[in-house]
C-alpha cells in the first residue's frame, strides 16, 4: 500500500506487503475510525505518519497533539461526540495517557488504544518488550477499571483484531487496548486485505453529545460527589459490566496441548516464536504444546485450568522479567509446577533458546 492510497474496499482481496504499524492504520480506517490523535514515539511512529496521510482521504480527522496527555483527552472528546476514534503510542507514552484512560473508562466511552511496546523502565530502548503487561491488564491508571486487552501474534491477526477492537469498544462501551510490540509493529509480511465486517450487533450510541434540541440533555462525567453513595453506585455498575465482559469474551489458542506433558504459555510475538520451539520439541520426541491467550483481559482462565488438568508442567515465556506468569499461576491456582523463561530490557527469545529450556526441563 502506498501512502497515497486510501484504504477501503477497493483493496479487498489484494495481497499487501506492510509493516504491522501500517497495517493497523489500514484496518482501523477500514473499520470506520474517523478520528486519530497521537504524538510521535518509536517504535510506533508509522502509525501517526500513515494516519496523517490516509485519514483526510476518507473524510476523517488527524491531529498531531502537543503531547500524549493532550492526545488522550482529544480521544475523550471525539468519542463523546460519537466518532470511532483511536490513539497509539509506545510504553512511556502510554504511561502519560493513563489519567485520561481512567477518565474514558469511567465515562464508559468507546475507543481503541494501541501500545507498540518498547523496552523499559524509563526511556529504556526501542527494542520490543512485553513489560507493559501489568500496566495494560491491571488498569494502569487510578481507580478500579478494566481495559479489554488484545494480543495479536501475527500481522494477519493484527488486521482482524484491530477491526474487531472497534466493535468490542462500541458493544461494551469500554476502551480496548491492542497490546503489540516493536517486533510486530516493525516487521513486514504479506497479508490478504480484508474488508471490515461487524462481529457484533452494535447498540445505538445513545450517549453521544450532539446537541439536545428536541430531547433531554445528556451528561458525560467522571466526577461523582453527591449524593454520598453516587460514586459507589457508579463503581458497582462498572464492575457488573466487567463481569459481563469476562463471561462473554475470552479468546485463546491451543496448539498440540491434548497429549502434551509440558505446555508453553506465551502471548503475542513470543507465542509465535514459541511455536517453532514446539515443532523442534515434537521432532525430538518430546510431548510439548502451547497455550496462547489472545485476550489478556479478560484472561482465559478456564482454558488454562483445563491444560493444568492434563499437563505435568507449564513453561511461561515472556519478554519481561515476569508479569504474565502471575496471571498464569492465578488461573491455574498453582495446581501445576510453572517454570519461567524471560528477561526485561528488550530481550528476545528464539526457538533455539526456548528449546534449550525445554530440554533442561525434560532432563530433570
Amino acid at each position: 500500500m502506498s501512502a497515497t492510497t486510501a484504504p477501503g474496499h477497493t483493496e479487498t482481496g489484494k495481497k499487501l506487503l506492510l509493516k504491522g504499524n501500517e497495517l493497523m492504520v489500514r484496518a482501523a480506517i477500514e473499520a470506520g475510525c474517523r478520528f486519530f490523535a497521537g504524538y510521535p514515539i518509536t517504535p510506533q511512529n508509522e502509525v501517526p505518519e500513515y494516519m496523517s496521510q490516509l485519514m483526510p482521504k476518507v473524510g476523517g480527522t488527524f491531529v498531531q497533539a502537543e503531547s500524549e496527555i493532550a492526545a488522550i483527552n482529544m480521544i475523550f472528546g471525539a468519542s463523546a461526540a460519537g466518532a470511532r476514534c483511536m490513539t497509539s503510542s509506545s510504553s512511556p507514552g502510554i504511561s502519560l495517557k493513563q489519567e485520561g484512560i481512567s477518565y474514558i473508562a469511567s465515562a464508559e466511552l468507546p475507543c481503541v488504544i494501541a501500545n507498540v511496546q518498547r523496552g523499559g523502565p524509563g526511556l529504556g530502548n526501542i527494542r520490543a518488550s512485553q513489560a507493559d503487561y501489568f500496566q495494560a491488564v491491571k488498569g494502569g491508571g487510578h481507580g478500579d477499571y478494566r481495559l479489554i486487552v488484545l494480543a495479536p501474534a501475527s500481522l494477519d491477526e493484527l488486521q482482524d483484531l484491530t477491526m474487531n477492537a472497534f466493535d468490542y469498544a462500541d458493544y461494551y462501551r469500554n476502551p480496548v487496548m491492542i497490546l503489540a510490540d516493536g517486533l510486530l509493529g516493525q516487521m513486514a509480511e504479506p497479508v490478504d486485505a480484508r474488508p471490515y465486517e461487524p462481529i457484533l450487533e452494535l447498540p445505538e450510541k445513545d450517549f453521544v453529545l450532539d446537541g439536545c434540541k428536541g430531547r433531554e440533555a445528556r451528561v458525560i462525567k467522571t466526577l461523582f460527589l453527591r449524593p454520598p453513595k453516587a460514586l459507589v453506585t457508579h463503581n458497582m455498575r462498572l464492575q457488573k459490566k466487567y463481569e459481563t465482559i469476562a463471561s462473554e469474551l475470552q479468546l485463546c489458542e491451543n496448539v498440540q496441548t491434548d497429549d502434551a506433558e509440558l505446555v508453553i504459555a506465551a502471548y503475542g510475538m513470543t507465542a509465535r516464536i514459541a511455536k517453532g520451539a514446539v515443532d523442534m520439541a515434537r521432532q525430538a520426541g518430546m510431548k510439548v504444546g502451547l497455550i496462547r491467550p489472545i485476550t489478556l483481559w479478560p484472561f482465559p482462565g478456564p482454558a488454562f485450568m483445563e491444560v493444568a488438568g492434563t499437563a505435568k508442567k507449564l513453561l511461561v515465556v515472556e519478554m519481561s522479567s515476569g508479569q504474565f506468569i502471575e496471571d498464569v499461576k492465578l488461573a491455574t491456582e498453582c495446581n501445576i509446577p510453572v517454570e519461567f523463561l524471560g528477561m526485561g530490557g528488550g530481550w528476545y527469545p528464539t526457538p533455539e533458546n526456548i528449546f534449550e529450556k525445554i530440554s533442561a526441563i525434560y532432563d530433570k
